[in-house]
């Protein structure tokens, strides 16, 4: 794992979601284990992994899980891997889930303004930025097939019984920590539900690397 490629607090966040993985259910590691093993078949026949992060409002979790994932790639070296997000409605990356990924080390920035900003985040100097905004899973930015889609939480992955496009699908809910927004726990929950998916898309992505082998 190279993480000299990231911001020197984004590696701090990266040791210390590494220190969980061992705490993952085991249901839910052979869920993780089976999208490692899609990413790594599609490695080993020279195909790209793209993979759509999906929840209802494309606004926290389904956003967590595109830019973790792809920092992960980048640091386990897994170049096929290309990650997206999207929701079954577009609202807006929401302001507590940017500020805690900013906590955790990454560079966020607004390139549009607007009720559903387009931001830029970036996870080292070295790397290129990911372009974040609201959309539905079918956007144009978006792959129309050939993609895995994650489903992050429970309403869409209800709703969305059958993604149209998808070659694969995983069912990975999260809790929403949309639950605390005015409680005055927000940065706490945020940023639990944040470490939580970094904690476990690492996982995903070293066990890919392992398997493509």
């Amino acid at each position: 794992m190279n993480t000299d490629l990231l911001h020197p607090l984004l590696r701090s966040t990266i040791a210390g979601a590494l220190s969980t993985q061992d705490s993952i259910p085991p249901a839910r590691r052979q869920t993780l284990e089976r999208l490692a093993a899609w990413i790594a078949e599609k490695s080993r026949s020279g195909e790209d992994a793209p993979l759509i992060f999906i929840c209802t409002h494309n606004s926290r979790r389904s956003h967590f899980g595109q830019i973790w994932a792809q920092t992960a790639a980048w640091t386990l070296g897994l170049e096929h891997v290309r990650t997206f997000s999207g929701g079954t409605e577009a609202t807006a990356f929401h302001p507590n889930a940017v500020r805690a990924l900013q906590g955790q080390g990454f560079g966020i920035r607004i390139e549009t303004e607007g009720e559903n900003p387009l931001y830029a985040v970036q996870a080292g100097p070295q790397l290129p930025d990911m372009s974040v905004f609201s959309k539905r899973f079918d956007n144009d930015t978006n792959p129309s097939s050939g993609f895995a889609a994650v489903m992050t939480c429970s309403d869409a992955d209800e709703a969305c019984p059958v993604v149209p496009g998808a070659a694969a699908r995983f069912s990975l809910p999260y809790d929403d920590p949309k639950q605390s927004d005015g409680s005055g726990q927000e940065a706490i929950v945020y940023a639990e539900r944040s470490l939580q998916i970094a904690s476990e898309m690492l996982f995903v992505m070293r066990e890919a690397g392992r398997r493509k082998q």
